[in-house]
Protein backbone atom coordinates (compact mmCIF):
# COMPACT_ATOMS: atom_id res chain seq x y z
CA UNK A 1 0.00 0.00 0.00
CA UNK A 2 1.61 3.47 -0.83
CA UNK A 3 2.08 6.02 1.61
CA UNK A 4 -0.42 8.61 0.13
CA UNK A 5 -3.05 5.82 -0.53
CA UNK A 6 -2.66 4.80 3.52
CA UNK A 7 -2.40 8.43 4.66
CA UNK A 8 -6.07 9.18 2.78
CA UNK A 9 -7.30 6.13 4.15
CA UNK A 10 -6.51 7.03 7.80
CA UNK A 11 -7.69 10.53 6.75
CA UNK A 12 -11.42 8.81 6.33
CA UNK A 13 -11.47 6.41 8.97
CA UNK A 14 -10.33 9.25 12.05
CA UNK A 15 -12.96 12.02 12.19
CA UNK A 16 -13.55 11.30 16.02
CA UNK A 17 -13.77 15.05 17.26
CA UNK A 18 -16.49 16.04 14.70
CA UNK A 19 -18.94 14.12 12.17
CA UNK A 20 -19.56 16.87 9.83
CA UNK A 21 -16.96 16.53 7.60
CA UNK A 22 -17.70 12.68 7.44
CA UNK A 23 -21.84 14.29 6.84
CA UNK A 24 -20.04 16.26 3.93
CA UNK A 25 -18.51 13.20 2.52
CA UNK A 26 -21.40 11.54 2.53
CA UNK A 27 -23.79 14.21 1.06
CA UNK A 28 -21.10 14.56 -1.55
CA UNK A 29 -21.71 10.61 -2.22
CA UNK A 30 -24.83 11.27 -2.16
CA UNK A 31 -24.89 13.89 -5.02
CA UNK A 32 -23.18 11.50 -7.34
CA UNK A 33 -25.56 8.59 -6.75
CA UNK A 34 -27.86 10.56 -7.85
CA UNK A 35 -26.53 12.34 -10.58
CA UNK A 36 -25.44 9.01 -11.98
CA UNK A 37 -28.14 6.76 -11.12
CA UNK A 38 -30.73 9.75 -12.61
CA UNK A 39 -28.71 9.94 -15.78
CA UNK A 40 -28.90 6.13 -16.37
CA UNK A 41 -32.72 5.34 -15.77
CA UNK A 42 -33.05 8.96 -18.17
CA UNK A 43 -31.13 6.70 -20.79
CA UNK A 44 -33.01 3.71 -20.21
CA UNK A 45 -36.65 4.72 -20.31
CA UNK A 46 -36.18 7.15 -23.53
CA UNK A 47 -34.06 3.59 -25.47
CA UNK A 48 -37.67 1.78 -23.62
CA UNK A 49 -39.49 4.42 -25.21
CA UNK A 50 -38.08 4.06 -29.10
CA UNK A 51 -37.86 0.59 -28.76
CA UNK A 52 -41.75 -0.19 -27.55
CA UNK A 53 -42.77 2.64 -30.12
CA UNK A 54 -41.01 1.25 -32.72
CA UNK A 55 -41.56 -2.38 -32.23
CA UNK A 56 -45.38 -1.41 -31.78
CA UNK A 57 -45.43 1.12 -35.21
CA UNK A 58 -44.41 -2.28 -37.00
CA UNK A 59 -46.38 -4.27 -36.06
CA UNK A 60 -49.33 -2.16 -37.36
CA UNK A 61 -47.34 -1.70 -40.76
CA UNK A 62 -44.05 -2.57 -41.18
CA UNK A 63 -40.27 -1.35 -41.87
CA UNK A 64 -41.10 0.02 -45.30
CA UNK A 65 -44.62 0.67 -47.21
CA UNK A 66 -45.02 0.59 -50.75
CA UNK A 67 -48.56 1.94 -51.93
CA UNK A 68 -49.53 3.61 -55.22
CA UNK A 69 -49.49 7.51 -55.57
CA UNK A 70 -52.98 8.84 -54.32
CA UNK A 71 -53.59 5.46 -53.16
CA UNK A 72 -54.66 3.94 -55.88
CA UNK A 73 -54.39 0.67 -56.38
CA UNK A 74 -51.07 -1.56 -57.59
CA UNK A 75 -51.43 -3.80 -60.03
CA UNK A 76 -49.21 -7.23 -60.93
CA UNK A 77 -47.90 -7.49 -57.00
CA UNK A 78 -46.42 -10.62 -57.48
CA UNK A 79 -44.29 -8.96 -60.38
CA UNK A 80 -43.10 -6.05 -57.82
CA UNK A 81 -42.71 -8.14 -54.97
CA UNK A 82 -40.03 -10.59 -56.70
CA UNK A 83 -38.21 -7.59 -57.90
CA UNK A 84 -37.89 -6.21 -54.47
CA UNK A 85 -37.24 -9.88 -53.06
CA UNK A 86 -34.53 -10.30 -55.80
CA UNK A 87 -32.75 -7.39 -56.36
CA UNK A 88 -32.33 -5.47 -53.09
CA UNK A 89 -30.19 -7.23 -50.38
CA UNK A 90 -31.12 -6.80 -46.69
CA UNK A 91 -35.04 -7.81 -47.47
CA UNK A 92 -36.32 -10.27 -45.05
CA UNK A 93 -40.21 -10.22 -46.16
CA UNK A 94 -42.36 -8.93 -48.72
CA UNK A 95 -46.28 -9.06 -47.70
CA UNK A 96 -49.27 -7.83 -50.33
CA UNK A 97 -52.12 -5.77 -48.01
CA UNK A 98 -55.21 -4.06 -48.59
CA UNK A 99 -56.56 -1.27 -46.56
CA UNK A 100 -59.63 1.24 -46.36
CA UNK A 101 -61.42 2.90 -43.84
CA UNK A 102 -64.83 1.12 -43.48
CA UNK A 103 -67.61 1.58 -40.35
CA UNK A 104 -68.43 -1.14 -38.26
CA UNK A 105 -71.74 -1.70 -36.94
CA UNK A 106 -73.14 -4.30 -34.29
CA UNK A 107 -75.82 -4.59 -32.41
CA UNK A 108 -75.09 -1.89 -29.81
CA UNK A 109 -73.13 0.69 -32.41
CA UNK A 110 -71.33 2.24 -35.11
CA UNK A 111 -67.62 2.65 -34.99
CA UNK A 112 -65.24 3.73 -37.55
CA UNK A 113 -62.18 1.30 -38.36
CA UNK A 114 -59.38 1.24 -40.44
CA UNK A 115 -59.93 -2.38 -42.02
CA UNK A 116 -56.71 -3.83 -43.28
CA UNK A 117 -56.29 -7.27 -45.03
CA UNK A 118 -53.05 -9.03 -44.68
CA UNK A 119 -51.67 -11.66 -46.03
CA UNK A 120 -52.29 -15.03 -43.83
CA UNK A 121 -48.38 -15.43 -43.87
CA UNK A 122 -47.92 -12.37 -43.17
CA UNK A 123 -49.53 -12.64 -38.56
CA UNK A 124 -46.21 -13.21 -36.85
CA UNK A 125 -44.88 -9.88 -38.46
CA UNK A 126 -48.15 -8.20 -37.34
CA UNK A 127 -50.40 -7.92 -34.02
CA UNK A 128 -49.92 -11.76 -33.44
CA UNK A 129 -47.97 -10.66 -30.11
CA UNK A 130 -50.63 -8.38 -28.87
CA UNK A 131 -53.58 -10.61 -29.40
CA UNK A 132 -54.96 -11.80 -25.57
CA UNK A 133 -57.91 -13.49 -26.99
CA UNK A 134 -58.46 -15.82 -30.03
CA UNK A 135 -56.51 -15.56 -33.22
CA UNK A 136 -55.95 -15.02 -37.14
CA UNK A 137 -58.48 -17.14 -38.79
CA UNK A 138 -59.51 -16.58 -42.25
CA UNK A 139 -63.20 -18.37 -42.01
CA UNK A 140 -65.04 -19.63 -39.28
CA UNK A 141 -66.33 -23.25 -38.40
CA UNK A 142 -69.40 -21.33 -40.53
CA UNK A 143 -67.79 -20.49 -43.76
CA UNK A 144 -68.12 -16.72 -42.13
CA UNK A 145 -65.33 -14.63 -42.50
CA UNK A 146 -63.47 -13.41 -39.76
CA UNK A 147 -61.87 -10.05 -38.45
CA UNK A 148 -59.71 -9.27 -35.09
CA UNK A 149 -60.33 -6.03 -33.22
CA UNK A 150 -58.92 -4.15 -30.49
CA UNK A 151 -60.37 -4.47 -27.00
CA UNK A 152 -61.32 -1.51 -26.93
CA UNK A 153 -63.44 -1.47 -29.90
CA UNK A 154 -64.99 -4.88 -28.57
CA UNK A 155 -65.66 -2.99 -25.75
CA UNK A 156 -67.50 0.29 -27.01
CA UNK A 157 -69.57 -2.49 -29.52
CA UNK A 158 -70.42 -4.15 -26.47
CA UNK A 159 -69.13 -7.50 -28.43
CA UNK A 160 -66.66 -10.44 -28.04
CA UNK A 161 -65.57 -13.76 -29.61
CA UNK A 162 -67.67 -15.05 -31.88
CA UNK A 163 -69.64 -11.89 -32.22
CA UNK A 164 -70.80 -10.94 -35.49
CA UNK A 165 -70.22 -7.39 -37.10
CA UNK A 166 -71.02 -6.03 -39.95
CA UNK A 167 -68.77 -3.55 -42.41
CA UNK A 168 -69.87 -0.99 -44.41
CA UNK A 169 -67.40 0.77 -47.20
CA UNK A 170 -67.95 2.93 -50.39
CA UNK A 171 -65.73 2.18 -53.71
CA UNK A 172 -65.15 4.84 -56.01
CA UNK A 173 -65.83 4.97 -59.64
CA UNK A 174 -63.35 6.18 -62.20
CA UNK A 175 -64.23 9.76 -62.03
CA UNK A 176 -64.14 9.96 -58.42
CA UNK A 177 -67.88 9.66 -57.11
CA UNK A 178 -68.78 6.86 -54.75
CA UNK A 179 -71.33 4.55 -55.84
CA UNK A 180 -73.33 2.42 -53.63
CA UNK A 181 -72.09 1.29 -50.30
CA UNK A 182 -70.96 -2.13 -49.91
CA UNK A 183 -71.23 -4.29 -46.84
CA UNK A 184 -70.20 -7.74 -45.69
CA UNK A 185 -70.02 -9.71 -42.44
CA UNK A 186 -67.38 -10.76 -40.06
CA UNK A 187 -66.98 -13.01 -36.87
CA UNK A 188 -64.83 -11.89 -34.46
CA UNK A 189 -62.31 -14.13 -34.47
CA UNK A 190 -59.40 -12.62 -32.55
CA UNK A 191 -58.91 -9.37 -29.77
CA UNK A 192 -55.77 -7.35 -29.13
CA UNK A 193 -54.59 -4.88 -27.02
CA UNK A 194 -51.13 -2.93 -27.74
CA UNK A 195 -51.46 0.05 -25.24
CA UNK A 196 -51.40 2.45 -28.28
CA UNK A 197 -54.48 3.46 -28.14
CA UNK A 198 -54.07 6.18 -31.31
CA UNK A 199 -54.18 2.41 -33.35
CA UNK A 200 -56.27 0.68 -30.88
CA UNK A 201 -59.12 2.59 -31.46
CA UNK A 202 -58.27 2.18 -35.34
CA UNK A 203 -57.01 -0.70 -36.47
CA UNK A 204 -59.09 -3.83 -37.49
CA UNK A 205 -57.52 -7.08 -39.41
CA UNK A 206 -58.87 -10.09 -41.40
CA UNK A 207 -57.24 -11.74 -44.49
CA UNK A 208 -56.98 -10.08 -47.49
CA UNK A 209 -58.96 -12.59 -49.68
CA UNK A 210 -61.68 -11.31 -47.11
CA UNK A 211 -61.41 -7.89 -48.27
CA UNK A 212 -61.37 -8.40 -52.31
CA UNK A 213 -64.89 -8.17 -52.48
CA UNK A 214 -65.66 -5.53 -50.10
CA UNK A 215 -62.50 -3.16 -51.31
CA UNK A 216 -63.41 -3.86 -55.36
CA UNK A 217 -59.66 -4.65 -55.47
CA UNK A 218 -60.22 -7.60 -57.88
CA UNK A 219 -56.48 -9.22 -58.69
CA UNK A 220 -54.97 -5.81 -57.55
CA UNK A 221 -53.49 -4.70 -53.50
CA UNK A 222 -53.41 -1.59 -51.75
CA UNK A 223 -49.55 -1.93 -51.20
CA UNK A 224 -46.98 -4.18 -49.96
CA UNK A 225 -45.04 -4.30 -46.49
CA UNK A 226 -41.43 -5.24 -46.63
CA UNK A 227 -39.58 -6.21 -43.72
CA UNK A 228 -35.89 -5.89 -43.29
CA UNK A 229 -33.52 -7.84 -41.36
CA UNK A 230 -31.77 -4.52 -40.17
CA UNK A 231 -34.62 -1.88 -38.93
CA UNK A 232 -31.48 1.33 -39.31
CA UNK A 233 -31.39 0.68 -43.02
CA UNK A 234 -35.36 1.07 -44.09
CA UNK A 235 -34.86 4.92 -45.23
CA UNK A 236 -32.08 4.06 -47.62
CA UNK A 237 -33.60 0.29 -48.75
CA UNK A 238 -36.94 2.65 -49.22
CA UNK A 239 -34.98 4.67 -51.49
CA UNK A 240 -33.91 1.67 -53.83
CA UNK A 241 -36.94 0.15 -53.52
CA UNK A 242 -38.36 3.56 -54.82
CA UNK A 243 -35.55 3.59 -57.95
CA UNK A 244 -36.12 0.14 -58.88
CA UNK A 245 -40.37 0.28 -58.65
CA UNK A 246 -40.62 3.83 -59.86
CA UNK A 247 -44.32 5.27 -60.89
CA UNK A 248 -47.17 4.80 -59.67
CA UNK A 249 -45.04 3.27 -56.49
CA UNK A 250 -44.67 5.35 -53.81
CA UNK A 251 -41.99 3.48 -50.61
CA UNK A 252 -41.31 4.92 -47.10
CA UNK A 253 -39.93 4.05 -44.07
CA UNK A 254 -41.45 3.82 -40.59
CA UNK A 255 -39.45 7.06 -39.89
CA UNK A 256 -41.05 8.52 -42.36
CA UNK A 257 -44.47 7.99 -42.11
CA UNK A 258 -44.22 8.89 -38.65
CA UNK A 259 -41.86 11.42 -38.83
CA UNK A 260 -43.07 13.68 -35.46
CA UNK A 261 -43.29 10.95 -33.51
CA UNK A 262 -39.81 9.73 -34.16
CA UNK A 263 -38.41 13.35 -33.96
CA UNK A 264 -39.96 13.84 -30.93
CA UNK A 265 -38.24 10.78 -29.39
CA UNK A 266 -34.66 12.40 -30.83
CA UNK A 267 -35.63 15.57 -29.71
CA UNK A 268 -35.94 13.74 -25.97
CA UNK A 269 -32.68 11.99 -26.21
CA UNK A 270 -30.43 14.97 -27.39
CA UNK A 271 -31.51 17.40 -25.11
CA UNK A 272 -32.60 15.06 -21.52
CA UNK A 273 -29.15 13.64 -20.92
CA UNK A 274 -27.43 17.20 -21.91
CA UNK A 275 -29.71 18.65 -18.99
CA UNK A 276 -29.23 15.69 -16.58
CA UNK A 277 -25.67 16.06 -17.12
CA UNK A 278 -25.97 19.00 -14.57
CA UNK A 279 -27.00 17.09 -12.12
CA UNK A 280 -23.57 15.39 -12.10
CA UNK A 281 -21.63 18.50 -12.63
CA UNK A 282 -23.44 20.26 -9.30
CA UNK A 283 -22.17 16.99 -7.93
CA UNK A 284 -18.81 17.43 -8.52
CA UNK A 285 -18.82 21.22 -7.28
CA UNK A 286 -20.26 18.68 -3.93
CA UNK A 287 -16.52 17.18 -4.27
CA UNK A 288 -14.93 20.59 -4.28
CA UNK A 289 -16.38 21.83 -1.04
CA UNK A 290 -15.57 18.46 0.36
CA UNK A 291 -11.91 18.52 -0.42
CA UNK A 292 -11.69 22.47 0.39
CA UNK A 293 -13.85 21.42 3.72
CA UNK A 294 -10.91 18.55 4.15
CA UNK A 295 -8.40 20.78 4.00
CA UNK A 296 -9.26 23.19 6.60
CA UNK A 297 -9.58 20.21 8.69
CA UNK A 298 -6.49 18.96 8.13
CA UNK A 299 -3.95 21.94 8.17
CA UNK A 300 -1.68 21.37 10.77
CA UNK A 301 -1.50 17.41 9.42
CA UNK A 302 -0.84 18.83 6.24
CA UNK A 303 1.81 21.33 7.90
CA UNK A 304 3.73 18.02 10.00
CA UNK A 305 3.44 15.87 6.53
CA UNK A 306 5.21 18.76 4.68
CA UNK A 307 7.73 19.42 7.83
CA UNK A 308 8.56 15.94 7.31
CA UNK A 309 10.08 15.68 3.58
CA UNK A 310 6.83 14.92 1.97
CA UNK A 311 6.85 17.05 -1.31
CA UNK A 312 3.85 18.44 -3.45
CA UNK A 313 3.18 15.36 -5.34
CA UNK A 314 2.61 13.58 -2.38
CA UNK A 315 0.45 15.87 -0.60
CA UNK A 316 -1.42 16.15 -4.21
CA UNK A 317 -1.89 12.14 -4.14
CA UNK A 318 -3.83 12.48 -0.60
CA UNK A 319 -6.57 14.38 -1.63
CA UNK A 320 -6.72 12.92 -5.19
CA UNK A 321 -7.11 9.35 -3.48
CA UNK A 322 -9.82 11.09 -1.18
CA UNK A 323 -11.66 12.63 -4.40
CA UNK A 324 -11.23 9.53 -6.08
CA UNK A 325 -12.86 7.55 -3.04
CA UNK A 326 -15.50 9.82 -3.34
CA UNK A 327 -16.48 9.20 -7.21
CA UNK A 328 -15.42 5.75 -6.97
CA UNK A 329 -18.15 5.12 -3.94
CA UNK A 330 -20.81 7.53 -5.67
CA UNK A 331 -20.98 6.33 -8.86
CA UNK A 332 -20.46 2.59 -8.56
CA UNK A 333 -23.89 2.76 -5.99
CA UNK A 334 -25.66 5.24 -8.65
CA UNK A 335 -24.89 2.04 -10.71
CA UNK A 336 -26.58 -0.34 -8.38
CA UNK A 337 -29.25 1.95 -7.77
CA UNK A 338 -30.03 2.38 -11.36
CA UNK A 339 -30.25 -1.03 -12.09
CA UNK A 340 -32.10 -2.04 -8.94
CA UNK A 341 -35.17 0.68 -10.12
CA UNK A 342 -34.33 -0.17 -14.01
CA UNK A 343 -35.67 -3.84 -12.85
CA UNK A 344 -38.38 -3.67 -10.69
CA UNK A 345 -39.75 -1.70 -13.14
CA UNK A 346 -39.56 -3.97 -16.16
CA UNK A 347 -40.02 -6.75 -14.42
CA UNK A 348 -43.19 -4.79 -12.14
CA UNK A 349 -44.29 -2.18 -13.86
CA UNK A 350 -44.41 -0.02 -10.97
CA UNK A 351 -44.86 3.38 -12.90
CA UNK A 352 -48.19 3.80 -15.11
CA UNK A 353 -48.68 5.87 -17.32
CA UNK A 354 -51.41 7.13 -19.34
CA UNK A 355 -51.79 5.60 -22.46
CA UNK A 356 -53.60 7.73 -24.61
CA UNK A 357 -50.99 10.41 -24.38
CA UNK A 358 -47.87 7.87 -24.14
CA UNK A 359 -48.69 5.18 -26.54
CA UNK A 360 -48.12 2.85 -23.52
CA UNK A 361 -49.45 1.69 -20.43
CA UNK A 362 -46.41 1.46 -18.11
CA UNK A 363 -42.95 3.44 -18.16
CA UNK A 364 -40.59 0.94 -20.29
CA UNK A 365 -36.71 0.63 -20.18
CA UNK A 366 -34.28 -1.03 -22.00
CA UNK A 367 -30.95 -1.36 -19.82
CA UNK A 368 -27.73 -1.26 -22.42
CA UNK A 369 -24.14 -1.87 -21.19
CA UNK A 370 -22.82 1.38 -23.16
CA UNK A 371 -25.21 3.93 -21.30
CA UNK A 372 -23.94 2.39 -17.75
CA UNK A 373 -20.37 2.61 -19.27
CA UNK A 374 -20.69 5.61 -20.79
CA UNK A 375 -22.29 7.60 -18.10
CA UNK A 376 -19.76 5.81 -15.15
CA UNK A 377 -17.11 7.41 -17.51
CA UNK A 378 -18.29 10.46 -17.74
CA UNK A 379 -18.83 11.06 -14.31
CA UNK A 380 -15.61 9.79 -13.17
CA UNK A 381 -13.63 12.09 -15.71
CA UNK A 382 -15.99 15.26 -14.27
CA UNK A 383 -15.22 14.17 -10.53
CA UNK A 384 -11.62 13.72 -11.23
CA UNK A 385 -11.16 17.00 -12.77
CA UNK A 386 -13.06 19.17 -9.61
CA UNK A 387 -10.81 16.77 -7.55
CA UNK A 388 -7.80 18.01 -8.76
CA UNK A 389 -8.62 21.81 -7.91
CA UNK A 390 -8.41 21.60 -4.01
CA UNK A 391 -5.93 18.65 -4.29
CA UNK A 392 -3.36 21.33 -5.80
CA UNK A 393 -4.43 24.32 -3.24
CA UNK A 394 -3.40 21.51 -0.73
CA UNK A 395 -0.12 20.94 -2.11
CA UNK A 396 0.64 24.45 -2.61
CA UNK A 397 0.24 26.28 0.89
CA UNK A 398 3.27 27.42 3.43
CA UNK A 399 4.35 25.25 5.66
CA UNK A 400 5.12 27.75 7.83
CA UNK A 401 1.84 29.11 8.07
CA UNK A 402 0.16 25.67 8.17
CA UNK A 403 1.87 24.77 11.82
CA UNK A 404 1.23 28.58 12.77
CA UNK A 405 -2.42 28.66 12.31
CA UNK A 406 -3.15 25.00 11.66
Amino acid sequence: MSTPFFIAKRYLQAQRKSGFLSFITIISILGVTLGTATLIITLSILAGFEKEITEKVISFTSHIEVRGYQNLPLQNPDESMDKIRGQIPGILNVFPFTSKECLIRSKSGVDGVLLKGIDNNAGEFQTQKYIIEGGYQTIDKNNFPTIVISKRLANRLNNTLGDTVALFTLQQQRQGIPSKSYVQQFVISGLYESGMVEFDDSYAFTSIENTKNLFGLGNSVSGYEVYLKDVGQSTLIAEQIQKLLGYPHYARSIFQIYRNLFSWISLQQKLSPVMLSLVIIVATFNIIGTLLMFVLEKTRAIGILNALGAGESMIRRVFLFHGIFIAFTGILSGNILAFVICWLQKEMHLISIPSEIYFMENVPILMNVENFLIVSGVAFILCMVTTFIPARLAAKLDTVTLLRFG
